[in-house]
């Protein structure tokens, strides 16, 4: 018993660990919880999205597209590697976003901006992989998820945009903007944001009581 608990155990932290590895199956994972659309932005990547959360004892978690993860293991700060061909330099801009606050079945504070900032730029690690580095301040921090008691899981999607020119001169959003009613659709068109190269999302449910 104790070895088939062990197994079970091993099974489901190399699930939890596990990377995304196919753009086909990201989109589809995107489009079967209806992201895209709850959004308001088509997304077709160019790029796979690998989003490191650290942990205070172990590796740290990379997210597979989908995966639901206790809320204790989303800490962060999340870091962020871009997996493909033809990357570039950047410079990028990365935004996560809540869109299920309060709750999935009535998200009237949506969507909540968990994190954005610019000037991420790549630093190559391997052939096709490259980590982002940003050496500028965050527009806002990261948020660690906290979906209220009594609530179903809440999406948290990363996403990872080309920068346009005069980003940084951009008035709409600071650290002092509430994050709250916030919509990266509407944001992105007023700032010059194209639709996304790259992203992931994880689910994250209330801590249990």
């Amino acid at each position: 018993m104790i070895v088939v608990v062990a197994l079970l155990l091993s099974l489901l932290t190399q699930a939890i660990v596990a990377q995304d590895t196919s753009l086909a199956k990201v989109k589809e994972a995107f489009d079967v919880v209806n992201i895209p659309k709850d959004i308001a932005l088509p997304f077709d990547p160019s790029f796979l999205l690998e989003v490191s959360l650290p942990q205070t004892t172990g590796s740290a978690i990379v997210l597979r597209a989908g995966v639901q993860l206790p809320r204790n293991a989303t800490v962060g700060p999340p870091s962020f590697t871009l997996v493909g061909h033809d990357i570039g330099h950047g410079p990028f801009v990365v935004a996560t976003v809540d869109p299920d606050a309060p709750t999935p079945q009535n998200p009237n504070i949506s969507e909540v901006r968990h994190f954005l900032g610019g000037n991420f730029v790549s630093e190559r690690l391997f052939a096709g992989q490259a980590t982002l580095t940003n050496t500028t301040a965050a527009v806002s921090d990261w948020l660690q998820p906290t979906p209220p008691t009594g609530s179903d899981a809440h999406r948290y999607i990363f996403l990872v945009f080309r920068q346009p020119q005069g980003f940084n001169d951009q008035v709409l959003v600071d650290a002092t903007t509430p994050r709250t009613l916030f919509n990266i659709s509407e944001f992105g068109a007023a700032v010059g944001l194209r639709n996304p190269i790259a992203g992931t999302f994880m689910l994250v449910a209330p801590d249990p009581a």
